[in-house]
């Protein structure tokens, strides 16, 4: 079959050369470990439920979900093969089994229904709209039903200096798609897709803007 067409894959930061440094940057520029201590316990994983990490990267998330709840079958995927080196290598210096896999988050290699929490961080202000339309399909179809999507990616800015600073961020990664999440357009995109109770949760303010958490369900 066919993949949909995807616009030119960017890496992490935006070059291949700067993957290494990625989880120095995110780690020291983002309030990383507040942000994603939040969405895990936003998401109320359980035992032996199947969480999906949508756009991984380095791994981060998905490790700390699996120590977090160590029943819970965790998988990570990345259309970068070279970041999911990095992720692989952390999973196993952290003594945790989490599956990694390759591939775009518009054609994903899972059956209907297979996940009851699908997570993702600083992932969705990559996508063109087009792209992150296509996204939320496909969470919505390997979604059980009654399953949850619980997302951190950049949003509204809480105040004028927040707004600012989310400037270097549109610089680097494009003012049109990033435009969508400053312009709180996440929650419509969810809902469009057949998502029900999308909600805002909770903010976060760090050096490159207002950090938002995301919840979704998937009608029962």
């Amino acid at each position: 079959m066919q993949q949909p067409p995807q616009s030119k894959y960017v890496p992490a930061l935006g070059f291949h050369w700067l993957t290494p440094y990625y989880d120095a940057v995110v780690g020291t520029t983002t309030r990383e470990r507040s942000f994603k201590q939040a969405l895990i316990k936003q998401a109320r994983v359980e035992p032996v439920q199947r969480v999906l990490d949508l756009a991984c990267g380095t791994g981060t998330l998905a490790i700390w979900i699996k120590q977090h709840q160590p029943q819970a079958e965790v998988t990570g995927v990345d259309g970068d093969p070279a970041i999911l080196s990095l992720a692989s290598h952390k999973a196993l210096k952290a003594d945790v089994s989490v599956k990694f896999d390759h591939a775009l988050s518009n054609s994903l290699p899972y059956p209907g229904a297979h996940f009851d929490r699908v997570v993702s961080s600083l992932f969705f202000h990559h996508l063109s709209w087009e792209n992150k339309e296509r996204t939320v399909r496909e969470l919505f179809r390997v979604l059980k039903p009654g399953g949850e999507i619980h997302v951190a990616d950049w949003g509204r800015a809480a105040n004028a200096l927040m707004r600012g600073l989310f400037i270097f961020i549109q610089l680097l990664d494009g003012f049109k798609n990033t435009q969508d999440n400053v312009s709180g357009k996440l929650i419509m995109l969810f809902e469009q897709a057949g998502f029900v109770e999308v909600t805002q949760r909770r903010t976060f303010g760090t050096v490159f803007g207002t950090m938002a958490l995301y919840s979704a369900i998937k009608p029962s």
